[in-house]
């Protein structure tokens, strides 16, 4: 008997309905490592404003009605997208929600013709940066226009090179939820 469709992961672009996890995943994860700025809120509060209308996108990880994770890719030039407000919920760490989320980014921002992924951290987060190397992003010095008081990790990732490879299977629904 094939598994029920509310037992099965799920990568889902933003829907309105969905954007109180994004704040809440992202409140967890930032208020739990003490790393909560006010521009965090902004993006956390209106991603519509912030990141949606750019040309960005936020990303939701879901198990039938759970949601597991969140992303967002922001654009942060013609050619380069931020990965940006990654959250995992505590109960889904370790399960590789993280890294799909990671590699929805990249394949969202190379179909938008992006050649660069960027993203900002703090060394305190050891978990996350471990991901983010695995992944393919390697340290950079941190730029002077970085928008996070708290940032003191920065990292690329060459999207046109071997680094660039996207997993099989990357597929974010863009359908309304239960349709």
């Amino acid at each position: 008997m094939p598994p029920d469709s509310t037992d099965r992961d799920e990568l889902i672009a933003y829907r309105p309905e969905l954007r109180p996890h994004f704040e809440r995943l992202n409140l967890l994860w930032l208020e739990g490592n003490a790393l909560l700025e006010p521009v965090d809120l902004e993006y956390l509060r209106d991603p519509e404003r912030h990141i949606l209308a750019g040309g960005g996108q936020v990303l939701f990880a879901t198990r039938g009605p759970a949601v597991l994770g969140v992303c967002a890719a922001i654009r942060a030039s013609a050619t380069t997208f931020e990965l940006a407000k990654l959250a995992v919920d505590p109960v889904a760490r370790g399960r590789g929600v993280g890294r799909r989320l990671c590699e929805a980014v990249r394949a969202y921002a190379r179909r938008r013709g992006a050649t660069e992924l960027v993203l900002t951290s703090h060394t305190s987060l050891t978990s996350a940066l471990r991901l983010y190397q695995s992944f393919g992003f390697h340290r950079a010095p941190l730029p002077a226009d970085v928008r996070y008081a708290t940032a003191n990790v920065y990292m690329r990732m060459d999207l046109r090179g071997a680094d660039a490879v996207t997993s099989p299977g990357v597929r974010v629904s863009e359908r309304p939820r239960g349709a």
